[in-house]
């Protein structure tokens, strides 16, 4: 039996699930989402608990059962707290703002980049070397921090780059002159 798939997944106040078939649907305080699973696995809604249960000990039905509880867990958790991810600039110069929704990167290119955050998702600066990506899908926070990170990934010589909040970057030794 999955470990993950075995856990039951409680329902806070102010959420709601609606099943259709294999689509769920979870609304909250914080927004909606809807996701289709395979229909192999059977998601189970009482009260306020949700569980996953699978037909078989099949090798794909093992797989898509801790992957389903997971990503139902992540709705509900979505929904009802949201979910964030920071990001840190380092490096001389290296700054971020936020103009309009746009998020404006000045690290070290000849020019600014842009980026457009798609809706639902959410960027907040509150220091110019800080970045914040906020929403209720951890797919997509987590996919858009991933795409600013990738602007400028921090280098091994100085660590100058972006970085997730709290990334432990390995430093590499320089040439050693004669």
């Amino acid at each position: 039996m999955s470990r993950v798939g075995k856990k039951l997944i409680e329902i806070p106040a102010g959420v709601s699930i609606v099943q259709e078939g294999s689509t769920v649907t979870v609304k909250g305080p914080k927004g909606e989402l809807t996701r289709t699973f395979n229909p192999d696995i059977t998601v189970t809604v009482e009260e306020n608990i949700i569980t996953v249960a699978r037909p078989s000990d099949a090798k794909e039905h093992r797989a898509l059962h801790g992957t389903t509880r997971a990503l139902l867990s992540n709705m509900v958790e979505g929904v009802s707290k949201g979910f964030e991810r920071g990001l840190e600039l380092i490096g001389v110069g290296y700054r971020a703002q936020k103009q309009g929704t746009k998020l404006i990167l000045n690290v070290g290119y000849s020019h600014p980049v842009e980026i457009e955050p798609e809706a639902g998702i959410e960027v907040e600066v509150p220091a110019n070397t800080k970045i914040i990506v906020k929403g209720t899908d951890k797919e997509r926070v987590g996919a858009l921090a991933a795409n600013i990170r990738d602007v400028r990934p921090p280098e091994p010589y100085k660590g100058k780059g972006i970085r997730y909040e709290g990334e432990f970057v390995c430093r590499k030794e320089g040439k050693t002159g004669k």
